[in-house]
């Protein structure tokens, strides 16, 4: 049995780790917010030419894989589609599924604002060492590890 972190007797939730995590989020969500104003390209618009550089191929795929409303996420792929960075195409082999895909101008704004959103992310982690990164990189996917054997378990029990 692993040891309880938290006692229900001081329990304080500025101390939980769902609290920390979203606040972190928020944190560096904003600061990359930020970082994208001026630019012809939201960070959030940033992050999807991002996921379907990285392989996602459909708006369905795209809210999973980025936890995103399907309304919101229709609306940045219109404004993405209507800017030239991105395609949409139906699928031939299945005619309900519209595959969303980077045109050549989506590839290279995506490469071009790579440099801005590692700047944020290295400036978050400035105060790291190296070793340190490692070591929080290593905890973080166990802690989400953790998670998704529980997530997996209950929905397999369900």
């Amino acid at each position: 049995m692993s040891a309880a972190h938290y006692d229900i007797r001081s329990f304080s939730s500025g101390q939980s780790v769902g609290y920390l995590l979203k606040l972190a989020h928020a944190l560096m969500h904003d600061a990359a917010a930020a970082a994208f104003e001026g630019h012809d390209v939201s960070f959030m618009q940033w992050l999807i030419l991002v996921k379907l550089r990285e392989g996602a191929s459909t708006a369905g795929e795209l809210c999973r894989i980025m936890w995103y409303d399907t309304g919101a996420l229709t609306r940045l792929l219109d404004q993405l589609e209507e800017r030239g960075l991105v395609e949409r195409l139906r699928s031939v082999a299945d005619r309900r599924v519209v595959n969303v895909r980077l045109t050549a101008a989506g590839r290279r704004k995506t490469s071009e604002l790579m440099p801005l959103a590692i700047e944020r992310l290295n400036a978050a982690l400035a105060d790291f060492s190296k070793a340190e990164f490692a070591q929080f990189m290593r905890l973080l996917k166990k802690f989400i590890a953790t998670l998704q054997q529980a997530e997996q378990a209950r929905t397999t029990v369900s």
